[in-house]
């Protein structure tokens, strides 16, 4: 036989063990699949319903609404200050004789007295601003709680953009991983068959088990995502999200930066400079007399010369207050300082929210400019590792380029990953800007 022919045959030989040793070499392989989900998988909701069950079930909430009923009870303390006030006495006293004047007994051994005491208090001043003072409280405390519900349904949006960043990362890591384990085999099934070379195979290899860390440590972004969404819903366990995201549509830039003067966070500072200012007015009450009328019907047992069994009494109490020590001033300096420090955060606040409108929108512009070309390098980087691939199988590279290829095309899917959910988040920022979230 002619060394050309002993070649064709040996070629021949090597292809058909290849062919025959290829099923063998897959079953022989393990099995990377993804792990399995336990058997109670996650509640699956929408960006809405999770919302409005985090601001239903979220501790945050509960304690914002439980402020607003505490400043109501102070409204109600306060008020007490300018209502009528009753308050009944009865008092026993035992001497240890009876005091006489001749036949007169002015004070007997066993007396029995008693009266109610009613207050009216017609000019109280203080507890008239005391009043009003708190109802402001309960309006700051009504926009703070407001504030809270934004700040939870911002907190929850983002944990539930999350969980969908992370599926998306898993699936690029899954198709990652399969194209690792193509690539593996074939390169494990070449040197089986005499074909192929070690380090090719041992290169696969090595990379497909880089690629399985990577997927392993994307299903535990996962859970702890899923987690950190059941905490914020004050779920039992994990939730998960939807495929599919809507964040509705977008404000206008004008449109944006005028309603961004009425997010809630902005209406608080509001409040409080209009708290500031009435607290301020109100140092007046420090000036202004006290006037009480004070009624009292008693009964005495046994009666005395100066006081009957029974009878009662009025009183007008008129209390001007004159010289405090500068106690008024320092109050009046006070408020007027507490004044200016709210009309400074407002001020700031102000500010904070347009530059916070006006980058939301210029970081979503240029987030939805970087996925298209991420998308774009996307796409090239798949079709640079099919062509590897296939020269790599036609015998015209190495597996050195079709695993720089993987490489790159795993990082491309990763990069549209990550600018998909930085296109998300920068919506979402945008929305809580302007003051359109929830």
């Amino acid at each position: 036989m002619s060394s050309a022919a002993r070649f064709h045959f040996r070629r021949w030989r090597a292809l058909v063990a290849l062919a025959l040793l290829a099923p063998a070499a897959a079953r022989a392989e393990p099995d990377h699949a993804a792990p399995v989900p336990p058997e109670a998988a996650p509640e699956k909701l929408t960006l809405s319903q999770a919302v409005q069950r985090a601001l239903a079930r979220n501790p945050g909430v509960t304690v914002a609404t439980a402020d607003i009923a505490r400043a109501e009870a102070l409204i109600h303390q306060a008020r007490a200050g300018w209502f009528p006030a009753l308050n009944g006495n009865l008092t026993y006293e035992h001497l240890d004789h009876a005091r006489t004047l001749g036949n007169v007994v002015e004070l007997a051994q066993d007396e029995l007295g008693g009266n109610l005491t009613l207050t009216l208090p017609l000019v109280q001043a203080q507890a008239w601003t005391s009043t009003w003072q708190a109802q402001d409280n309960r309006r700051i405390a009504e926009a703070s709680a407001v504030d809270v519900r934004r700040q939870v349904a911002q907190a929850t949006a983002r944990a539930y953009l999350t969980v969908v960043a992370q599926h998306r990362l898993i699936i690029a890591a899954e198709t990652a991983r399969a194209n690792a384990k193509d690539h593996y085999e074939y390169a494990h099934t070449r040197f089986v068959g005499g074909v192929g070379r070690s380090i090719d195979e041992v290169r696969a290899q090595q990379d497909l088990a880089a690629v399985d860390v990577q997927v392993e440590s994307t299903y535990v972004a996962l859970a702890r995502a899923r987690e950190a969404l059941g905490v914020l819903l004050a779920a039992a366990g994990p939730v998960d999200s939807v495929d599919q995201v809507d964040m509705g549509a977008m404000p206008t830039l004008p449109g944006a930066l005028a309603s961004a003067q009425d997010r809630p966070d902005v209406r608080v500072l509001q409040q409080r400079v209009l708290a500031a200012r009435r607290l301020k007015k109100d140092v007046w009450a420090y000036y202004a007399p006290f006037v009480s009328a004070v009624g009292q019907p008693f009964f005495q047992d046994p009666p005395t010369v100066l006081m009957p069994r029974t009878g009662w009494q009025v009183e007008l109490t008129l209390s001007l207050p004159i010289y405090d020590g500068g106690l008024r001033s320092g109050v009046a300096e006070e408020r007027g300082a507490l004044l200016d420090q709210a009309r400074a955060n407002l001020e700031g606040s102000l500010r904070q929210a347009q530059s916070d409108v006006r980058v939301a929108f210029e970081a979503m512009l240029r987030a939805d400019q970087a996925l298209a070309a991420s998308r774009d390098a996307a796409r090239l980087a798949r079709r640079a590792y099919e062509l590897a691939t296939m020269a790599y199988r036609a015998g015209a590279s190495t597996n050195i380029e079709v695993l720089d290829a993987a490489r790159q095309a795993r990082d491309a899917d990763t990069a549209v990953a990550q600018a998909e959910d930085q296109s998300r988040q920068s919506r979402l920022d945008l929305l809580v800007a302007a003051g359109k979230f929830p």
